[in-house]
């Protein structure tokens, strides 16, 4: 049964509760994470933790694609931060009424940082379901899941380096995901993997078809629902201490700083604050105008392009 009191992703819930799935329900803007998208997202996530009967949560988006990261300038999106009567609460509490370098380090830290360590160590085992482009913030959502699948097709990248002008995300997920020289090479070139990579990397369990997608990861949160929730529930916090152990978690916050300085240094630079690299000034590729994101190939520096058709 679907839930329909979000404004932003849809809530369903499946197989008399004991699944749930979320779905990110921004396609016009390709699923960019608006301040209120998520917002509801973290009310979704928790909705989900602390109903007993919920043993699986599915992450998903509506649209062409699972998110194309952050939202970086739609209508609803500058309404969010821009105070008057549509802006967001949340623009105005946690370091929002703050200046310069504050401001920004706090209000990433609670909505972009926190959030997705949070999503990690939700209370539930967690299944991404992604497909088209996942682009940047894209990827920090799909990371905060215990298990991801992906449509056949599907591309991962993170091209804010190239294209802003900054040391990857907030979430630096980047070298336990895809291997430190394998992360240096996609952070300093924006080019991408597609989906047999990812399986590869242990990063995608499942590669379903297209259209089989949904059904499949349901199919999939089925069968891990039959595991007891303590086993489950234990499983997931040995392998999560485990990787912590390993110093996941004191890099997730070196990262984050290291994430703040970048933002600070452009600040400065720029006479206007603006904190990231700016199209043309700063050697940078416009984002609005920059060629499609290349695949990341071992016998080429940069991929051909494609040869035209028709």
């Amino acid at each position: 049964m679907s839930d329909s009191r979000y404004q932003y992703l849809t809530y369903e819930s499946l197989d008399d509760g004991a699944i749930v799935r979320i779905m990110l329900n921004r396609p016009e803007t390709r699923n960019a994470q608006s301040r209120g998208l998520l917002v509801e997202l973290g009310q979704a996530f928790l909705r989900a933790e602390e109903d007993d009967s919920v043993r699986v949560v599915i992450l998903g988006g509506h649209g062409p694609m699972f998110s194309t990261g952050h939202d970086m300038g739609s209508k609803q999106g500058r309404a969010d931060m821009t105070p008057g009567p549509g802006q967001h609460p949340s623009a105005k509490i946690n370091g929002g009424t703050r200046q310069g370098a504050e401001k920004l380090m706090l209000q990433e830290w609670h909505h972009f940082f926190e959030s997705t360590r949070r999503w990690r160590n939700l209370r539930k085992v967690t299944i991404a379901a992604v497909h088209g482009e996942v682009y940047a913030a894209g990827l920090m959502l799909m990371w905060a899941c215990d298990l991801i699948v992906a449509a056949e097709g599907t591309t991962f990248a993170d091209m804010v380096g190239t294209r802003l002008g900054m040391c990857g995300l907030e979430y630096f997920a980047h070298p336990w995901e895809f291997g430190p020289r394998r992360a240096k090479e996609l952070l300093l070139t924006g080019d991408s993997i597609d989906a047999e990579e990812a399986w590869r990397l242990g990063m995608v369990s499942k590669i379903f078809p297209a259209e089989e997608l949904h059904d499949s990861a349901l199919a999939f949160a089925r069968r891990i629902a039959f595991v007891p929730t303590m086993a489950a529930l234990l499983i997931k916090e040995s392998v999560n201490q485990s990787v912590d152990q390993m110093g996941f978690y004191n890099a997730l916050n070196a990262c984050f700083t290291l994430h703040e300085l970048n933002h600070a240094h452009w600040a400065w630079v720029h006479q206007g604050g603006m904190p990231m690299g700016t199209a043309g000034d700063d050697g940078i590729a416009d984002w609005r105008t920059a060629p499609p994101i290349a695949p990341a190939l071992r016998n080429h520096v940069t991929a051909p392009a494609p040869d035209p058709v028709g």
